[in-house]
């Protein structure tokens, strides 16, 4: 069980200089990958985002890379491919319109990914480098999610044996609220009549126990509950079943309220719905 929020610093010093990885994330309902990258490490996007891909699942991601080069003596290479396409479109824009100014080759130079570093960044070694930290990085990352994972299936077990007992406490009334329903039925009708139609007054009974029974509410509760704790219990995405579990949890707990005729059991209905409530909160940030 791991949670949705966590957060991760990873620093790291080689010869050709020093980097820093960190990552954040929150709640989300599917994986949003946000990444604050140097314009020299652009190449690398695509296998940056796969490598959070295969190890995160859900969430609002943010995943920032600083670097400091030191070397002394830089070389650098322009970007042909990219230098032409940006040409052509400069030759568009100016034949569109000739009134354009020209192009300062300075000014251009600035452009994303023009400009690339020889001693660095074009480097394989370099590019190892940086995939491999950030890897730790997503270590450190996936161990704190799976701390706070532990925290939050702690919490919801102890939610869900809250429920457990206000369903067996609601299933041991039943009994007596039956048998103190009939009675003041039976009180009522020999209030209206002179006699008791006793063939009338059991047809009675037994159409109103039928309205009022909660039994299988309460063995379905019992049965959600068990599977509620299944799941937190074992590892992998969860999130989403557990949150359906939750919506039925709900839909049974209001069944019983409406059904109560009895105050005991319309406030255990009450106090499921809280602790649903509870419990629904803290799996907004379970995977």
């Amino acid at each position: 069980m791991k949670s949705m929020t966590a957060f991760a610093l990873s620093k790291h010093a080689f010869d050709w200089g020093s980097l820093t990885w960190e990552l954040r994330a929150v709640n989300q309902r599917f994986l949003e990958v946000h990444l604050r990258l140097p314009d020299s490490i652009k190449p690398l996007e695509m296998t940056i985002r796969e490598q959070l891909k295969k190890n995160i699942s859900r969430g609002k991601v943010e995943a920032t890379l600083r670097l400091s080069v030191t070397q002394s003596e830089t070389e650098f290479s322009v970007n042909e491919p990219l230098l032409k396409d940006l040409t052509q479109a400069i030759q568009t824009v100016q034949m569109a319109l000739p009134e354009a100014t020209q192009v300062n080759p300075v000014d251009l130079l600035k452009w994303p990914g023009l400009l690339q570093n020889l001693n660095a960044e074009n480097n394989d070694a370099f590019n190892d480098d940086i995939l491999r930290t950030l890897q730790a990085c997503l270590d450190e990352f996936n161990q704190t999610r799976s701390r706070e994972g532990t925290s939050l299936q702690k919490i919801i077990i102890e939610k869900t044996q809250a429920m457990r007992e206000l369903v067996n406490r609601a299933q041991g009334l039943l009994p007596e609220i039956q048998a103190h329903f009939a009675e003041q039925l039976k009180q009522r009708i020999m209030e209206l009549a002179d006699s008791l139609d006793e063939a009338r007054y059991h047809q009675e009974v037994a159409i109103q126990a039928q309205k009022m029974d909660v039994a299988e509410e309460l063995d379905r509760l019992n049965t959600h509950l068990d599977e509620v704790e299944r799941l937190v219990k074992t590892t992998g995405v969860m999130g989403r079943r557990l949150d359906f579990l939750m919506q039925e949890l709900n839909r049974e707990a209001n069944t019983l309220g409406s059904k109560s005729i009895d105050s005991r059991t319309a406030q255990i209905s009450v106090e499921l719905k809280v602790l649903i409530e509870q419990i629904r909160e803290q799996i907004q940030n379970i995977e």
